[in-house]
């Protein structure tokens, strides 16, 4: 169904008081949030790609897996949560500009869900027995897998959200 049926949440966050002050009285917080949300992005998916290119047996070869992964995984997941902050607050100022953006559906519906599931996946599987593979300069067949489908779901994920900055897919007629 499309548009999507939540545009009385999405307005009605637009009329809380932090909402309102971040969009209306504080004129330099949307580029600074932008900016943090761009950096930790670049943080989490360098990080998630030097992995996600040991999986599929491109790069750090002599390096075993679970060392790549305790070495990163503070990092990631540094980087996981402040984007995920920045990009909550960065909605939270304007979601009535959201809810119009066919992009924005996409990546937080779809590209996002199925980025996540694939790590868990991962993890709560492959990841499981790397005690077995973990020295092998080319992993199991089901870690290859997860690990072209990270690195192609992942920058779907960046490539929608760079869109939603653009208005080609915007019901303008709706967010006014």
């Amino acid at each position: 169904m499309w548009p999507p049926p939540f545009h009385g949440f999405f307005e009605w966050v637009s009329t809380l008081p932090g909402s309102m002050y971040l969009r209306e009285d504080a004129p330099s917080f949307f580029g600074t949030f932008l900016t943090l949300h761009v950096l930790s992005m670049c943080l989490f998916l360098g990080l998630v790609f030097m992995m996600d290119l040991r999986l599929i047996g491109v790069a750090h070869l002599q390096t075993p897996v679970s060392t790549i992964q305790k070495r990163l995984f503070p990092w990631q997941l540094l980087g996981a949560i402040v984007m995920a902050v920045s990009g909550g607050v960065l909605f939270y100022a304007q979601p009535v500009l959201y809810w119009g953006k066919g992009f924005y559906w996409v990546k937080m519906l779809l590209a996002m869900p199925l980025a996540f599931a694939n790590l868990m996946v991962f993890h709560f599987t492959t990841y499981r027995t790397v005690a077995d593979w973990d020295h092998d300069p080319s992993p199991p067949f089901a870690a290859r897998v997860a690990g072209v489908l990270s690195i192609v779901l992942w920058i779907t994920v960046l490539a929608f959200g760079r869109l939603v900055a653009y208005d080609w897919w915007t019901i303008v007629e709706q967010v006014k």
